[in-house]
């Protein structure tokens, strides 16, 4: 079908072309069509036919009437019109409303009456190879059209442009071309320029009347100077669309100088353009600046190892924007400096031992930079990470940066001084929950210990405020850049404040670590109870919970509350008490659970080896493995709870099962008021209570719920105590209970004959022997009841 049409359009104009020759034209029209995605091959032909006759047949040097540009009016069409071609703008691209990509390019024609704005579309743009600014053109078949502020003469789909002999329109302005030296430049004048690109920074952003922009400023330098070149919204797409990069020469017409703050600048007009291409130029030199030699100086160009690198921050600015800043230290084999980075720079993707390079930096003297100097960039700045350098400056600074690598824990403990800066990375061993705390001016902060470790130890971090908060998982790897050493109880720990970066590793890094389990191997040294000893450190603890006893609060001497509980664990060697103290006493446990208990403080308490286990205590459950090397809990109750007649208790015995019937149960007085600060027993004094340890009033005092007995087997009798839990399993009330019996009452001894009713009772308890010295005689202190019955 379209070839039926094609050859209907060939008809009207048969008697002036061939057919060969018209189908020849219309492969070569085509090429000259090949960005033009609407025009289809039938849109090809009309244009063809176009050239000969207009849409009544006539021919068209008779439809296309001669004007000049004086009598130019909106609505004229189909006219002809001469003229000097005086400026020609880049080919921009754009995009229809009905999402067609088109081009757009404009021209300055000019004759002896007047000048006009030329808008040439995406079927015109294929003239502009054949024509330049100069040139005295007639452009055939345009239509006259209102433009912003005159009229415009706007091209068609069948317009064209055909090139003139200029010695024919002597009357006609003639095109300035005169080449402007930089140094002459001045505000307010349209210069042609020839001049070589120093920098092409990075294309900036924008917001103008809440419009988006793009800028973007060439340094450029030709005989006489230096200048800067702008490049506004679409016209930034220039560079890439010519391919331009520093040291390229190019040509530019009808740039528009401009001055602010007394210094002058070009910026590109809409009707300018650029000429790349081989101009008599001086040759491109580029000087870095060394960083020893570094004093207040403007624009220049540092090429360097980066050493340190900070966190960006974002701060409000007075028209109540957000910007951002950030800080990083670079270093060649002169010296360090402190970079500035601003805004978008500030979000670059940056490692420590990156070779960077910054082209248009000032210089700028700064006490508290630590360098004495920083490099502070700017818009136009650029900057360019692990550039083409010379080989030799490349190895120089990789010569640099070889420090930078992290350090290894144990290399981190043999150091003397506090407050170095370091990096490290291990895996996360331990993670304990964040804690808060009041500062000397008032406000709130908050700090996490995180314990990391690497194969050749373990390194305490000390995470704090806004760094506490951050998901830490164990046996995760992390990096961290910019701690700051500190001297701990026992060895160096770290400290993560403002300053400190928390970054993923590499996958080198993470490839050097070991897995978690062998970094725990490597740091904790595991124990049964038999082998603890008084202060023993990184010491890893595997057994069964065999009792729970209530928690405990008391109060510090700095006012705040506390909390303990006692877990009884044993493993098959023996029996150990352990402390849970605050957060840790919360614990989710169960008699029979089998735990793993890392990092405990091991004390000597009362001639006994102890636990205590606080916030730097890992308490995890046992994995199956270990799980399986340990004895059943009932081979444990076994093991540890010996059986023993009365006649053979010894006053050392722990953990010991006696079985008797009560023969004596005291009732007479079972609750005893106990001072919430020391625990001590406290005394009522005309009806208030009173700490004689603590000397002070005590508003609401504890509890402590006593019952003493007498058991008898066959060898004989024995006087056994029940405290607290046990106390509360032997007269089946809770203690809640029992104080509200009494205070009901009135009645210290409400419940003496629930107690009475206990004796003869046989009962099976575990128990503890101790020598009581006052009446010479050893006592059972009861830790559980295990049966009881008539």
């Amino acid at each position: 079908m379209s070839g039926e049409e094609i050859k209907s359009e060939y008809e009207k104009i048969k008697d002036k072309i061939s057919y060969d020759d018209f189908l020849k034209r219309m492969e070569e029209r085509k090429h000259d069509y090949e960005d033009v995605s609407f025009m289809s091959e039938l849109d090809i032909a009309r244009t063809i036919v176009g050239e000969y006759i207009n849409e009544a047949n006539k021919p068209l040097s008779e439809a296309n009437e001669a004007h000049k540009i004086s009598e130019l009016e909106t609505g004229r069409d189909n006219i002809s019109i001469t003229g000097r071609v005086m400026h020609i703008s880049h080919v921009k691209k754009f995009t229809s409303k009905k999402g067609r990509e088109g081009k757009l390019a404009n021209m300055i024609l000019s004759d002896d009456t007047g000048e006009i704005r030329v808008v040439l579309w995406t079927e015109n743009i294929k003239f502009l190879k054949k024509i330049s600014e100069g040139d005295v053109i007639k452009i055939n078949n345009a239509e006259v059209k209102q433009g912003f502020r005159e009229d415009e003469l706007h091209m068609k789909l069948d317009s064209t442009i055909q090139k003139l002999d200029e010695k024919d329109f002597e009357t006609f302005p003639k095109y300035d071309d005169k080449i402007t030296n930089i140094e002459d430049i001045k505000g307010d004048m349209q210069v042609n320029v020839v001049a070589r690109i120093l920098r092409i920074p990075k294309i900036r952003t924008f917001n103008k009347n809440g419009k988006e922009g793009k800028v973007l400023s060439l340094e450029i330098q030709d005989k006489t100077g230096k200048i800067q070149f702008t490049l506004w919204n679409r016209d930034t797409d220039i560079v890439e669309d010519l391919e331009l990069k520093e040291g390229d020469s190019i040509k530019i017409l009808g740039a528009l100088g401009r001055t602010r703050d007394n210094e002058v600048s070009l910026s590109n007009s809409w009707v300018g353009r650029i000429l790349k291409g081989e101009f008599d130029l001086p040759e491109y030199t580029e000087t870095i600046q060394k960083i020893g030699d570094a004093h207040e100086m403007r624009d220049v160009t540092v090429v360097g190892v980066i050493c340190k690198i900070y966190d960006a921050i974002t701060f409000m600015r007075d028209d109540g924007s957000t910007g951002q800043v950030r800080s990083l230290e670079m270093e060649d084999d002169t010296g360090s400096i402190r970079i500035t980075l601003w805004n978008d720079d500030a979000n670059m993707d940056l490692k420590k031992g990156d070779i960077i390079k910054i082209i248009g930096g000032n210089i700028e003297f700064d006490e508290y930079s630590g360098t004495d100097y920083r490099i502070n960039t700017n818009w136009n700045t650029k900057i360019i990470i692990n550039p083409e350098i010379d080989a030799k400056l490349k190895k120089q600074l990789q010569e640099c940066g070889k420090y930078l690598k992290p350090l290894k824990i144990s290399q981190i403990h043999e150091m003397d001084e506090e407050g170095e800066e370091i990096d490290v990375v291990g895996r996360i061993v331990n993670v304990y929950d964040p804690s808060e705390f009041n500062r000397d001016d008032g406000t709130t902060g908050k700090v996490r210990t995180i314990e990391i470790g690497d194969g050749t130890g373990l390194i305490r971090a000390s995470f704090w405020d806004d760094k506490a908060e951050l998901s830490f998982a164990e046996g995760d790897p992390i990096k961290i850049e910019n701690a700051r050493t500190r001297l701990g109880n026992y060895n160096m720990d770290l400290s993560i404040g403002r300053t400190a970066r928390i970054v993923k590793p590499n996958p080198e890094e993470i490839n050097d670590l070991p897995a978690i389990n062998e970094i725990e191997d490597s740091i904790y040294s595991t124990k049964t109870i038999s082998e603890l000893n008084d202060g023993d450190r990184n010491v890893r603890l595997i057994g069964r919970v065999i009792n729970i006893y209530d928690p405990n609060e008391f109060q510090r001497a700095d006012g705040s509350k506390g909390t303990v509980r006692t877990i009884e664990i044993a493993d098959g060697t023996g029996v150990i008490r352990a402390s849970f103290w605050d957060e840790k006493s919360e614990t989710p446990l169960n008699v029979g659970d089998t735990i793993k208990i890392e990092n405990p403080r091991v004390n000597l308490r009362d001639d006994k080896i102890e636990l205590s286990v606080g916030r730097n205590t890992n308490v995890t459950k046992a994995t199956d493995e270990e799980t399986e090397k340990l004895p059943s809990f009932d081979d444990i109750k076994e093991m540890i709870y010996k059986t023993k007649k009365i006649d053979d208790i010894g006053e050392e015995d722990r953990n010991i099962k006696v079985t008797g019937q009560i023969v004596e149960a005291y009732g007479n007085r079972i609750l005893y008021e106990m001072c919430p600060n020391c625990n001590k027993r406290v005394s009522l004094v005309d009806n208030i209570y009173i700490c004689d340890i603590c000397g002070e009033e005590i508003d609401e005092p504890n509890y402590l719920m006593i019952i003493p007995c007498v058991i008898e087997d066959d060898t004989g009798t024995m006087r056994v105590t029940f405290f607290r839990t046990a106390a509360e399993e032997l007269i089946g009330m809770k203690m809640q209970e029992i104080i509200g019996v009494i205070q009901k009452t009135g009645d210290e001894g409400s419940l003496e004959d629930k107690v009475s009713d206990l004796v003869g009772h046989e009962i099976t308890i575990i128990a503890d022997a101790s020598f009581d010295e006052y009446n010479e005689e050893i006592r059972l202190n009861a830790k559980k009841l295990v049966e009881m019955k008539l």
